[in-house]
């Protein structure tokens, strides 16, 4: 059928070294470095793969880190309006239930590693994913996080490569590592929005509410006053 000729084949070929290392002559290990090609949008990912696509590079390992909000495929997490959350509860089994489609994530990254032909690696990109994902009932956000391990190149947006907090929990080390930034004048506007916040004045006035409820009541009245005035300052 079509779908095993998906381009979802990130060409990770079976016989190929699992722990990325290549011998030096005196018996050293020599670690492969990772490509991180950062784009300012996910849009501009699927552009990049279209491209890869037509290289000769085509067959090269590959992943494409992005958010739940683009691979999450659970029909209640995917249609919340905080799925990081949701995911995070179903995972810690908080309200007796799990996640189906994250226990089959192995069951995707597989996939692209078992392909039947070598003719058939192939750059892919989310929506491909995406599509193998919902096939094999398996969890294309957490798969794409497992094939970091063995990829050659990983796409990103930039974000996942400059915020900390992000690349702490998505695993990723950069050090001894190659990183390109695609269209790299964005970087300062990037840098800025990911330690920026916004909020609504109706936001606003509903904090100042909560927080006159608090002090009113004599609920941690010293935190609670100068957070209050903040909120009637801004306002």
């Amino acid at each position: 059928g079509p779908c095993t000729e998906c381009s979802c084949a990130s060409g990770k070929e079976p016989g190929k070294d699992p722990s990325h290392t290549k011998k030096k002559e005196n018996g050293d290990q020599l670690c492969v470095p990772k490509i991180f090609f950062g784009t300012r949008t996910h849009k501009q990912i699927s552009q990049i793969s279209r491209e890869l696509k037509r290289t000769a590079y085509s067959c090269v390992p590959m992943t494409i880190l992005s958010s739940r909000d683009y691979t999450c495929i659970h029909p209640l997490v995917s249609n919340s309006s905080n799925r990081n959350e949701m995911c995070v509860e179903l995972l810690e089994g908080k309200h007796g239930k799990s996640c189906s489609f994250y226990h089959g994530a192995h069951k995707l990254s597989e996939q692209h590693a078992l392909q039947p032909a070598p003719g058939l690696y192939q750059a892919w990109d989310i929506e491909d994913l995406v599509r193998l994902g919902r096939k094999l009932r398996a969890c294309p956000y957490f798969a794409a996080r497992e094939l970091m391990v063995g990829a050659d190149i990983v796409f990103c947006p930039y974000n996942y490569l400059l915020d900390p907090q992000i690349r702490d929990s998505m695993d990723i080390n950069l050090k001894d590592q190659v990183v390109i930034l695609d269209e790299a004048h964005n970087i300062e506007d990037c840098a800025r929005e990911s330690v920026s916040y916004g909020v609504t004045e109706r936001q606003l006035r509903a904090a100042r509410e909560e927080l006159d409820f608090m002090v009113s009541n004599s609920i941690r009245q010293k935190h609670h006053e100068p957070l209050r005035a903040v909120c009637c300052s801004l306002i």
